[in-house]
C-alpha cells in the first residue's frame, strides 16, 4: 500500500524513496565514476519528449520489453548481424519498438563523459523513469550497476512478452512467471495511460467485439482502422489525456473504452467482477495509490535478473557487443 498522503507532492516524495529490492544494485553506483550520468540522461529524455511526447511511452516500453526477456540486460538493443538474430525482429517488437536513436544519443554523451563505465541497461532504466517524470508521473529510485548482455533471445522475446490479445488468466500467468501479482499487473498496465498502438493491435476489438467495447468508441476506432489495411495507423491508448501520465486509463476501462483487448481484460464491468476489478476501481478513486504502486512495481521490474559484477560487459555501442 502507498502512504497516507493528502497531496500529490507527498506521494512523489514517497515514490522517490521506494526501497530497492536488489542488494546488488545501488542508486549511487556511478557517483564517483560518472557523476554527470543522471543529468545527461534526464536532459536528453526531456529534449526527446518535448520534441515528441509519444517518445516517453516508447522509452518506457523499451525498458519493459528488455526486462521481460532474460532480465534487464539491454539485450533488446542489439541489432541483428549476419550470424546473429536478436530480439528486435520478434513479433512483439518488429515495426513496434522505437526510441533506439534516443538511447544511442544518450550513450554517445555518456561515453564522452565517462568512457566504458555506464551500461546500456542502466541507461534504459534511467530513461524509463525520466520519461514518466517528463509526462507528469511519479519518480522512483533507480538502482544502478547492471551490465550488458552479450547475447539476446529471439525465441524468448516471442514467448515471454504478453500479447495484446490475452485474456485476464493468461495475463496473470505471464506476469506471475516474472514474479508479479495481479495488483502489480494492473499497476504496470497503467503505463498505457501514455502512448499509442497500431491498428493491427486493436482491429479485432474494434470490428468484432460486441460485449466488451463501447459501441461509439468502437465506431470511432473504425474510422482510423478499417477492416483491412492501414495496419500502421495509430490510436492513443488513453482516449482522454494521451500526453499526460495519470489515472485516466483506468477510467476508460470502466466505460468499456480500453483500446487493446488485454487492457479491457483487466475490468469485466459485470455482476461477476474479476480479480483485477478492485484494483482498477482503487486506482480510479485514489490516483496517489496508483502512482506509488506503479513506482514500486517499476523498481521491482528493473531488478529482474540483472547482470552484475563480472557478468556481461559494458557495451561501448548499445547496438552491438564489444
Amino acid at each position: 500500500m502507498g502512504p497516507n498522503c493528502s497531496n500529490l507532492w507527498c506521494v512523489l516524495v514517497f515514490a522517490s524513496l521506494v526501497t530497492l529490492s536488489s542488494g546488488s544494485l545501488s542508486a549511487k553506483f556511478y557517483a564517483s565514476t560518472c557523476p554527470k550520468l543522471l543529468s545527461i540522461v534526464r536532459s536528453e529524455v526531456v529534449k526527446a519528449v518535448d520534441k515528441e511526447y509519444r517518445m516517453g511511452a516508447s522509452l518506457l516500453r523499451l525498458h519493459f520489453h528488455d526486462c521481460f526477456v532474460n532480465g534487464c540486460d539491454a539485450s533488446v538493443l542489439l541489432d541483428d548481424t549476419s550470424n546473429f538474430t536478436g530480439e528486435k525482429t520478434a513479433i512483439p517488437n518488429k515495426d513496434s519498438l522505437r526510441g533506439f536513436e534516443v538511447i544511442d544519443s544518450i550513450k554517445t554523451l555518456v561515453e564522452a563523459a565517462c568512457p566504458s563505465v555506464v551500461s546500456c541497461a542502466d541507461i534504459l532504466s534511467l530513461a524509463a523513469r525520466d520519461s514518466v517524470i517528463a509526462l507528469g508521473g511519479p519518480s522512483w529510485v533507480v538502482g544502478l550497476g547492471r551490465r550488458d548482455s552479450t547475447t539476446a533471445s529471439f525465441d524468448n522475446a516471442n514467448n515471454d512478452l504478453p500479447s495484446p490479445f490475452l485474456d485476464l488468466p493468461d495475463l496473470i500467468s505471464a506476469f506471475s512467471n516474472k514474479g508479479f501479482d495481479t495488483k502489480e499487473l494492473v499497476a504496470l498496465s497503467g503505463s498505457h495511460t501514455i502512448g499509442q498502438a497500431r491498428c493491427s493491435m486493436f482491429r479485432v476489438r474494434a470490428h468484432n467485439e460486441t460485449t466488451t467495447i463501447d459501441p461509439d468508441f468502437a465506431a470511432s476506432l473504425r474510422t482510423n482502422c478499417p477492416f483491412s489495411g492501414d495496419d500502421q495507423n495509430l490510436s492513443p491508448l488513453d482516449l482522454n489525456t494521451q500526453s499526460l501520465f495519470d489515472n485516466a486509463y483506468f477510467k476508460n476501462l470502466v466505460q468499456n473504452k480500453g483500446l487493446l483487448h488485454s487492457d479491457q481484460a483487466l475490468f469485466t464491468n459485470s455482476s461477476s467482477p474479476s480479480s483485477a476489478d478492485s484494483h482498477v476501481n482503487s486506482y480510479i478513486s485514489d490516483p496517489k495509490a496508483f502512482f506509488s504502486d506503479f513506482a514500486a512495481a517499476m523498481v521491482k521490474m528493473s531488478n529482474l535478473s540483472p547482470l552484475t559484477g563480472s557478468d556481461g560487459q559494458i557495451r561501448s555501442d548499445c547496438r552491438k557487443i564489444n
